[in-house]
């Protein structure tokens, strides 16, 4: 494999045994060294074609000394149909030593300018793909409980979009909000919108989210359940736009899966 290789996978943050990329020769903290280590390809929605291409950088890429074992590589990456250019940027770390004829390195962090000419691929899913942008890009800044106030929101969310589809009052016997718990489980029980790996704990994840938003948790606790969270939130997304009962509600309420309406702000359940 090819640092190239390694970095196309961003912004999944793997390690991997890559082919020497420095010729032999360490390079010193701000020392620039133009490197042959793979092209970097990576796929966005351009917004200029309208739909998802390939975005290639040059056969070369720009490496610069961070430390011993750290380099930060840039690259500008041109869309394969209309030249549309992203720029990327990558912290790369190496177990050992950077210049070793086969270095062990992982992707330590990626962070990518659009400049409005593209966007990552979501799920389909309209404001949500939108939302769930948002929540990586805060994960990706190490902002764990950022992240997990935009999961919490689309939880929220598409739990009420599909009990008002259902039929299935939102509030109480006294006119005041349904507790989530609640309408959660009604929901679930008619529709199964929790997939089937988070069946048991569903709203253990959201009470999860809701500790990480109200400040009961650490960064660094709000950074390891992320993944997990996000993960049932897609699921959830999936379900619904896959339930034919649902299909054929939208339908009839003259909406599209793939634009239902996502709140960016606003109170949030308890």
């Amino acid at each position: 494999m090819r640092l190239g290789d390694l970095l196309s996978k961003a912004p999944a943050r793997e390690e991997a045994q890559v082919e020497g990329f420095l010729n032999g020769r360490g390079l010193s903290w701000g020392q620039h060294k133009t490197i042959d280590a793979g092209q970097v390809f990576l796929t966005f929605l351009c917004k200029t074609c309208g739909v998802v291409r390939t975005f290639a950088s040059g056969k070369k890429l720009s490496c610069l000394g961070v430390g011993d074992r750290v380099v930060s590589i840039d690259a500008c990456l041109k869309c394969a149909a209309c030249g549309a250019i992203v720029e990327a940027w990558f912290l790369v770390v190496s177990r050992d030593e950077l210049h070793g004829q086969a270095p062990i390195v992982r992707l330590e962090r990626y962070v990518d300018n659009r400049r409005d000419r593209a966007s990552r691929i979501g799920v389909g899913a309209g404001g949500f793909d939108d939302l769930l942008e948002r929540a990586q890009l805060a994960y990706e800044e190490n902002l764990g409980a950022g992240a997990m106030v935009y999961l919490r929101k689309i939880f929220e969310a598409i739990t009420k979009q599909v009990a008002d589809i259902a039929g299935i009052p939102t509030t109480g016997n006294n006119g005041g909000r349904k507790p989530f718990r609640n309408l959660l489980q009604e929901v679930d029980e008619q529709h199964h919108i929790i997939p089937t790996a988070f069946s048991s704990d569903g709203y253990k994840l959201f009470s999860e989210l809701s500790e990480i938003v109200h400040g009961d948790s650490t960064e660094e606790m709000a950074l390891q359940k992320y993944r997990p969270c996000r993960s049932l939130v897609i699921g959830i997304i999936r379900n619904v736009a896959s339930d034919q009962e649902m299909k054929r509600a939208i339908k009839d309420l003259g909406w599209n899966v793939t634009g239902l309406n996502m709140p960016i702000s606003g109170e949030a359940a308890s």
